[in-house]
C-alpha cells in the first residue's frame, strides 16, 4: 500500500508542479488583484460572467453524443491537402495610406489604418494546445509571415486567452516588436509571466477605451467564456473590439456565441464599415459560446455592419464539421440576407479606400481542397 500511496503522491505533485510552472499555461493573478474585480457587474463568486445566463454544462445523452460523434469521425473535418497560403512582404506593411485588413488564418489578422498596424488575436503557432506535438496541426504548412520578420508592431489587441488565440510562441517571437498589447482584464498577467512588461500592457473591462494616437481601441463585451488549465475557468476576461479611426469603423468579434449585446454595440458605436466576425468551430450543443454560421450574418447585421469578413475558420479543426463548412454557410446565409461578404484567402490583403464604394468578387478558393 505504501508504494502506491507514494506513487499517488509522486504523480499528484508532478501535475501541480507542471501546471504552476510550465510557461505556456500562463500565470493566475494575484488574490489582490482577483479582490478588486469583486465590484463589477460582470464579475462574481470569483469568476467573470457573461452578460446573460450562459450554460456550458450538458445533459448526459449530449455528453454521449459527442462521444459518439468522436468516434465515428469525421474524414472531411481537415482539408485533403494544406490550404495555400499567400506570402505577405513585411517591407510592404504601412506603405500605402490606406485602411488595409490581412487574414492570417482563424482569429489572426492585422490591420492597417492611419499609419499605425494593429494585430488582433495573433496566434502562428503549429497547434492551438499547450503541448503542440499532441495537438491538431495547422490547415496550412506555413503561416503568411515571419513574426522575427515583422515591422515595428503599434498593438496587439487580444479577445481572450485560448490557445487558438493567445499563443506563448507567438509571443516570443512578437514581444521585442510590439509598442503596447491591449487586452480584457486578468490577461496581463500571462504576458507578464512571459516576458512583457507591465507599463506595455493595458488591461480592459467592457466598455473601457484607450487612444492610440487618435484611434479608439473599445472593449466590448462577447459571450463566451476563458481559461488555460485545470483550474482557471473564466478567471480572466473575455471581449470583442472597436475600432475607431477618423477613416474607419471596424468590429472585432472574438470568440462569441450570439446574444444582444450584438445589438447593444451597433446601438453604441455603428454603423461599422467592416466587421471580422467568427464563423467555425460550432456544434448545437456549444452554441451559447461559439455562433451558428446564420447567427454571424445576424449578428453582422445586429452591429450594423456594412461588410463582412468572415473568422475562425480554415485554421484548425476544433469541431466536428467539414472544415469548409462555416464558409459554405455563412456565404449562402449572406447572399439570402443581401449581405456583402469577402472572402479572402489566407495571407491576402484586402486594399480598402472606401467600404462603401468598393464591390468585391469572391473568389471560393477553398473549394479546390
Amino acid at each position: 500500500m505504501i508504494p502506491v500511496l507514494i506513487c499517488a503522491a509522486i504523480i499528484i505533485l508532478s501535475t501541480a508542479f507542471f501546471l504552476n510552472y510550465y510557461p505556456p499555461f500562463g500565470q493566475k493573478e494575484s488574490a489582490e488583484k482577483r479582490n478588486s474585480y469583486r465590484h463589477l457587474p460582470n464579475y462574481g463568486r470569483k469568476k467573470f460572467v457573461n452578460q446573460i445566463p450562459t450554460s456550458m454544462s450538458m445533459r448526459m445523452a449530449d455528453l454521449l453524443s459527442i462521444l459518439r460523434d468522436y468516434v465515428k469521425g469525421n474524414p472531411n473535418r481537415k482539408p485533403i491537402t494544406p490550404l495555400p497560403v499567400k506570402r505577405v512582404d513585411p517591407a510592404s506593411i504601412q506603405q500605402e495610406n490606406l485602411t488595409r485588413v490581412t487574414w492570417f488564418g482563424h482569429s489572426a489578422l492585422m490591420l492597417e489604418l492611419e499609419g499605425k498596424t494593429l494585430l488582433f488575436d495573433p496566434m502562428l503557432g503549429t497547434s492551438p494546445t499547450p503541448i503542440p506535438i499532441f495537438g491538431n496541426k495547422r490547415f496550412s504548412k506555413d503561416v503568411p509571415i515571419d513574426l522575427d520578420k515583422l515591422p515595428v508592431i503599434d498593438a496587439v489587441i487580444f479577445s481572450h486567452d485560448h490557445y487558438d488565440h493567445l499563443d506563448y510562441s507567438s509571443i516570443q517571437k512578437l514581444k521585442g516588436r510590439v509598442k503596447h498589447f491591449y487586452v480584457p482584464l486578468g490577461l496581463g498577467s500571462h504576458l507578464m509571466r512571459w516576458g512583457i512588461g507591465q507599463s506595455s500592457i493595458t488591461e480592459h473591462n467592457w466598455w473601457d477605451t484607450s487612444t492610440l494616437d487618435g484611434i479608439q481601441l473599445i472593449c466590448t463585451p462577447a459571450r463566451h467564456f476563458s481559461g488555460r488549465s485545470l483550474f482557471d475557468r473564466d478567471s480572466t476576461l473575455w471581449s470583442s473590439w472597436v475600432i475607431i479611426s477618423n477613416r474607419s469603423r471596424v468590429y472585432f468579434s472574438g470568440d462569441s456565441g450570439f446574444g444582444p449585446h450584438f445589438q447593444e454595440i451597433g446601438e453604441k458605436y455603428g454603423p461599422f464599415d467592416l466587421t471580422l466576425m467568427e464563423c467555425g468551430q460550432y456544434d448545437k450543443r456549444w452554441s451559447n459560446i461559439h455562433m451558428m454560421p446564420e447567427e454571424t450574418v445576424q449578428a453582422h447585421l445586429d452591429v450594423k455592419g456594412k461588410l463582412l469578413l468572415p473568422i475562425h475558420w480554415a485554421g484548425f479543426t476544433l469541431a466536428l464539421h467539414d472544415w469548409n463548412e462555416p464558409i459554405e454557410r455563412v456565404t449562402k446565409a449572406a447572399r439570402e440576407a443581401q449581405v456583402n461578404i469577402v472572402t479572402p484567402s489566407i495571407g491576402e490583403t484586402l486594399r480598402i479606400p472606401s467600404f462603401e464604394s468598393l464591390v468585391y468578387e469572391n473568389v471560393t478558393w477553398w473549394k479546390k481542397k
